[in-house]
């Protein structure tokens, strides 16, 4: 199985993410992680694709062994969530998007300017910065998530239920 995680930054997907790893272990991809890492390298001052072609990678290669992979991103662009499903295809492996929006502006904006990083030296978005944040609308289907109506705990049991109801046999 593979989860595919969207939405801006500050609306709760992280959050969700780890929670749901918590609960039902699989492998956790965090683009933050993966690009703060390449960037920490020195080797590179704009990656572009980079961490997400770095995280399909590792994605494949824990569904070739039968782990399921929990993919944590802003996944902003249709051609992104695009690979993610075609990850999944060529794996043969059932996958959930999800898109994390928080609808209440004024917690959204409490939570983006409140939070602290938990990657050592990651700076986080200011909120002009995610109020700017490019993100494509979605065209495929999806499990909706709305962190102002429902808790982290609530979202992660949401897909849980969907990952087993995928998981079931026929």
């Amino acid at each position: 199985m593979l989860i595919i995680f969207s939405g801006l930054p500050g609306s709760g997907k992280s959050t969700i993410a780890q929670l749901l790893v918590q609960k039902r272990l699989a492998a956790y991809l965090r683009i933050d992680a993966i690009e703060h890492s390449i960037l920490q390298s020195g080797e590179h001052t704009n990656i572009g694709p980079t961490g997400y072609m770095v995280a399909y990678e590792l994605a494949a290669s824990n569904l070739a062994l039968g782990i399921p992979v929990v993919a944590d991103s802003v996944n902003p662009l249709e051609i992104t969530r695009r690979a993610w499903r075609e990850v999944a295809t060529k794996m043969t492996s059932p996958f959930i998007e999800v898109e994390v929006v928080c609808s209440d502006r004024t917690e959204h904006e409490r939570r983006v300017t409140s939070r602290k990083s938990d990657i050592s030296g990651f700076k986080l978005p200011t909120w002009d910065n995610v109020v700017l944040h490019y993100y494509e609308p979605w065209h495929s289907t999806r499990l909706e998530i709305d962190t102002a109506l429902i808790t982290a705990n609530e979202a992660a049991e949401l897909i849980l239920e969907r990952w087993k109801a995928l998981s079931a046999p026929d």
